[in-house]
């Protein structure tokens, strides 16, 4: 797994200059989308939150966030419980105490496939019974080539052997898409944020545009 001082110079070299806009287009995904998963009481992990943007907009009972990036406490809502560490061992936080663990663009970048194998597990102990992963990333089926565009991605992962995983772990799978949102939101020209929103509402536009996985399974 990358270094922290690598994590770091690779953050602030891929977002710099990117950071309001991030803010609002996940203000926008959570509000508009996410949110239907998640209740005024729930317990909820953002796991790999790089920067914090989608727990930062979360409204719910207890906020965890988790990466190895020490620069990411300080982006936090002071009320957000950060754990800094290797998401593959053992975690910090209550077993049977998370209503859901949400993840996006993060299992990419784990070292190899026992890593996330493990971070699986560290999700399945640490969720209430019925509670669910909300899994986002993008489909080496959909991307091919492209999907080694960046220099830390590592497992190469689409929805179905992603939800294979979850499965061999006793998850239900509740949804899952192949294609959700597009590849990169990142280096590309930032779009107007209300077609953002109307993107969302036609899930017709994912499967032209979508190259990002988006899976929901249930404990």
């Amino acid at each position: 797994m990358s270094s922290e001082k690598n994590l770091t110079q690779i953050y602030e070299k891929r977002f710099s200059g990117h950071e309001n806009y991030r803010k609002r287009l996940w203000k926008i995904l959570t509000y508009d989308f996410f949110s239907k998963w998640i209740k005024s009481t729930d317990h909820v992990l953002d796991l790999g939150c790089g920067y914090g943007e989608f727990i930062n907009h979360t409204t719910c009972e207890v906020r965890h966030a988790m990466d190895l990036n020490p620069k990411t406490k300080s982006l936090l809502d002071k009320e957000i419980i950060f754990h800094q560490q290797d998401c593959s061992e053992s975690w910090e936080i209550d077993s049977n105490s998370l209503d859901l663990v949400f993840t996006s663009n993060f299992f990419e970048h784990l070292p190899n496939k026992e890593s996330l194998d493990r971070t699986v597990g560290e999700i399945k102990k640490a969720l209430k019974p019925g509670g669910r992963i909300i899994a986002m990333g993008p489909n080496i089926s959909v991307l091919n080539g492209k999907y080694w565009d960046f220099w830390d991605h590592h497992v190469a992962l689409s929805d179905q052997s992603l939800c294979e995983l979850l499965q061999i772990h006793d998850f239900t799978i509740e949804q899952s898409y192949s294609k959700f949102l597009p590849y990169n939101m990142v280096r590309v020209k930032e779009r107007p944020l209300f077609l953002v929103s109307l993107y969302l509402r036609f899930p017709i536009l994912w499967r032209i545009f979508g190259r990002q996985f988006l899976i929901v399974a249930k404990k």
